[in-house]
Formats: structure tokens, C-alpha cells, sequence
């Protein structure tokens, strides 16, 4: 009996085959637009109230404690329930599916991009998708503080963190481990303030219970490994991620731009809390202004590719390192570099995330209620409302201005706008692209399909490009 058929009669679904969720797992991909919000709202739907292979509170479970760790929550998650189902294999279909989709269209895209992104429609386009990027991302700081940011203590953290990255240029991985750690200690503590609410939320309608799912509330047998077993998958996968990179290291040295690709996003693997909105902060600050792989404005472009394809919003950072490749491709074609930096910073950016799942996936399974844990994500999740207004900031400094003024005032260091250099096209479409999401509520796909067209259009009338 299917699990469509059990979940109709009211009963427990029945198994469920790899070959049966292999076809779930390739629609949930194919319809994973709109971030990590969108993306785990139509795993929600499908997984807990459609087939009913996962309850709520288990739903629940796995997705807070993936916001735990490094890497995109939404892949994450597919990974661990796709884990839970079918062991290994089951993640590795469940993670893999989401991220090809993505990597895919990328990729396509970074090579228009490259041939033909000086192209007046080309760019015309592209100046209207980031000026609905900058709606976007201050849509994100909504939706993330009105969960996060609970009580004075969370408003608090949010501010600090803002202050900290945009006025101080602190790390944004110190950031995250001291809200982390400050969580931590409030919910070990019991403090009512770092308790974690749902937060997260389901569709609606009647809550799916555990125990009338397919995986039930048992603790599955894979969730309890021997330590062999544990330290198997972590030489495996460690293997599989930092092989590559000594190999790189080893054979090209550490000034080569494909040694600096896997070694920058190796780093960042593990620091990537709080999504790729928090994320795209810190690579602002590394791949723009230390490495000059790209421009602030080339990085919207990315962020806007991102938006308008399935998968992971982090899948960004693949046209970072095709970009990073494509300029510095020593005696490769320009092409070719940028197509094996764009598949080496995927590669070393998700690798990870199946390590972080297999490893750790079994003790989590473990830690339901963990209330010291518990906090330290509600204190990172405030944190990043902090580090996403940021960012929203940069953005809105590089999309509606064509210069700034870098300003120091002590310690404080940041750069401020200058008036002049106000685009007054960037700001109508901006302004036109926020209205359509918080007055309207226009979804995001639409939204930047109708400001693409808008700079088209007015490169069309010679008033862009």
C-alpha cells in the first residue's frame, strides 16, 4: 500500500522504496524556489501533511537542529529526512537531488553571464532583477525577525549584531559563536527568554502526529552507530572534502585562484549559520573586497540568479568561484577556469553539509529537547536578523548609489552614500519591487520576473544600459 493511500484511509503509511522517494525527492527539487522559507514550506506540505512519512514535532526537530549547523537548512533537512527514510543512500538522493537542480541553472546562466553580461539587455535585465533583490533580502529581515525576535534579550542580540558587522566589520563567524554561545548558557540556565518556540509553523489544518506517520516516534536502528561506524563516515566524507583541497594546495600553491577557491569556501562551510542571506555578508567582505573576484553589483546579479532558480539560495557561491576562476585563469581558457572554479566551490561548500547530516544526524535523533541547544538557536537566529538588515544595507548602498565614501570615526568603519550618485531608475524599481511585496504580497518568482522586464523595458527607451 502507497503512502497517499494509507495517509486517505486514516492508518500508518506502509514502506516506502528508495525508487518511490527518488520521484518525491526530484518533485520537492523541481519545486524549491523562493529560499530556504519557501523551500521548507513545500517539504512541509508534501512530507507531513501529504504523505505523512514524517510528524510535525519530528519535522520540527530536525529542522531547528539543522538551523544549527553550517550549511543551507533547507538541504539539510531534505538530507536528514531523506537519512531517516532510507540511510545513507536516502540522503544522498534526498541532498543531491536538491542541489543539482540549482547547480545546473547556475552554471548556465555564469556562462550568459560571461559572454554575454556586457550586452545592453543582458545587463538591463540584470539591473532590474537587483533592484528587486534589495526588496527581497529586507522581506527576509521580516520574516526572520518577526520569528526570532520574541523579547528584549533577542532585540538586543539582533541589534548588537548589526552594529557589530556593519559599524565594527567584526567576522561574521564571531558574531554567530557568541550569540551561540550566549544562547547556550541562557538555555541551560532555563532563562525564559532563550526557550525556542515553534517558530517555523506549519500550513495549517490538523497537526500530523508522530505516531501516525510512517516514521512513527521510534528511534530508527541507524540512529545508534558503533564508534567505528562514526569514525568511518567522518574519514569518508573528510576525506571527500579536504583531499581535493591539499591536492590543490600541494600542486598549485596557495596564491593560485583554484587553491584560494577551495580553501575560502572550505572556510566558510563552516561558518555558513543562518542562511545564505547572513551568509552573502561575509562573502562581501572576503570574495568582493579581499580577493576582488567581483563587484557588490556582481554579486546582486548572482543573488538574483539565485533567486529565479531552484535550490539552495547559497548556490550563489558557485558563481563566485566561476567568476573568481574565469578571471584568473592562468593557462586554462577563461570558460573552462570558470566552469571548474564554479563546480570546485559547490563541491567544497556541500560535501560538508552530507558530513554534518551523516555524522551528526544520529545524535540529534537523540537530543530532542535539548534546551541548552534549543537556545543557542534562538540566540543565532536573532543574530542573523542583525547580520540579513546588514546586508540589506550593503545591497541598497551599491544598487541605489553609484559611489560611497568609506567613513572611520574611531573604531567604527563604514561607508556611506553619495547623494549625487543616487540612480533614481534603481530607486523607482526598488520602491515599485517593495510595494509588490509588502503591500501585494506578489510572490518572489513574479516579483523579479516583472522587474527583469522593467529594465528591459526601459533600456528599450534609452533611459538604462
Amino acid at each position: 500500500m502507497t503512502a497517499v493511500a494509507s495517509a486517505a484511509a486514516g492508518q500508518r503509511p506502509g514502506p516506502v522504496t528508495l525508487g518511490q522517494a527518488f520521484r518525491v525527492w526530484l518533485r520537492i527539487a523541481a519545486l524549491s524556489f523562493g529560499g530556504p522559507a519557501g523551500q521548507i514550506a513545500v517539504m512541509h506540505r508534501i512530507l507531513v501533511e501529504e504523505k505523512r512519512w514524517i510528524g510535525e514535532q519530528r519535522f520540527l526537530h530536525a529542522l531547528n537542529y539543522c538551523m544549527l549547523l553550517p550549511g543551507p537548512e533547507a538541504q539539510q533537512l531534505a538530507t536528514y529526512i531523506g537519512w531517516l527514510l532510507h540511510r545513507t543512500r536516502g540522503g544522498l538522493v534526498a541532498g543531491g537531488l536538491f542541489v543539482l537542480p540549482g547547480a545546473l541553472s547556475i552554471m548556465a546562466l555564469s556562462w550568459v553571464y560571461a559572454l554575454y553580461g556586457k550586452l545592453g539587455i543582458v545587463a538591463a535585465l540584470f539591473f532590474g532583477l537587483k533592484a528587486a533583490v534589495l526588496a527581497i533580502v529586507l522581506q527576509a529581515v521580516q520574516r526572520i525577525g518577526k520569528r526570532a525576535l520574541r523579547n528584549t534579550a533577542m532585540r538586543l542580540i539582533a541589534l548588537s549584531a548589526f552594529v557589530a558587522i556593519f559599524f565594527a566589520g567584526v567576522p561574521f563567524p564571531l558574531i554567530v559563536l557568541a550569540a551561540g554561545m550566549i544562547g547556550f548558557v541562557g538555555g541551560r540556565r532555563g532563562a525564559r527568554a532563550f526557550q525556542a518556540g515553534g517558530g517555523h509553523g506549519s500550513s495549517g489544518g490538523d497537526v500530523v502526529a508522530d505516531a501516525d506517520t510512517l516514521l512513527g516516534e521510534e528511534l530508527p536502528d541507524h540512529a545508534s552507530p558503533s564508534l567505528r561506524q562514526s569514525l568511518r563516515v567522518a574519514l569518508v566524507w573528510l576525506a571527500l572534502w579536504l583531499l581535493p583541497v591539499a591536492a590543490l594546495l600541494a600542486l598549485l600553491g596557495p596564491g593560485n585562484v583554484f587553491s584560494q577557491i577551495a580553501t575560502f569556501f572550505s572556510q566558510l562551510a563552516l561558518v555558513t549559520f543562518g542562511g545564505a542571506y547572513a551568509v552573502l555578508a561575509y562573502v562581501a567582505q572576503q570574495a568582493v573586497q579581499s580577493y576582488h573576484w567581483l563587484t557588490p553589483g556582481e554579486m546582486l546579479d548572482g543573488l538574483g540568479m539565485a533567486e529565479t532558480t531552484p535550490g539552495p539560495l547559497i548556490m550563489v557561491l558557485q558563481f563566485v568561484g566561476f567568476l573568481g576562476a574565469y578571471r584568473h585563469p592562468g593557462m586554462l581558457s577563461p570558460l573552462l577556469a570558470g566552469t571548474l572554479g564554479g563546480l570546485l566551490a559547490t563541491w567544497v561548500t556541500f560535501v560538508p553539509c552530507f558530513l554534518w547530516i551523516f555524522l551528526g544526524a544520529p545524535f540529534i535523533e537523540r537530543l530532542r529537547g535539548n534546551a541548552a541547544l534549543a537556545g543557542a538557536l534562538s540566540a543565532i537566529t536573532a543574530a542573523v536578523v542583525g547580520v540579513v538588515l546588514n546586508l540589506a544595507l550593503w545591497f541598497a548602498l551599491h544598487t541605489l548609489f553609484h559611489a560611497v565614501t568609506p567613513l572611520a570615526v574611531g573604531l567604527l568603519r563604514f561607508d556611506l552614500p553619495v547623494p549625487s550618485s543616487l540612480d533614481p531608475w534603481a530607486l523607482l524599481l526598488s520602491a515599485g519591487a517593495m510595494v509588490a511585496i509588502f503591500r501585494f504580497r506578489t510572490g518572489v518568482i513574479v516579483t523579479l520576473a516583472a522587474s527583469a522586464a522593467c529594465g528591459a523595458a526601459l533600456y528599450a527607451a534609452g533611459l538604462v544600459g
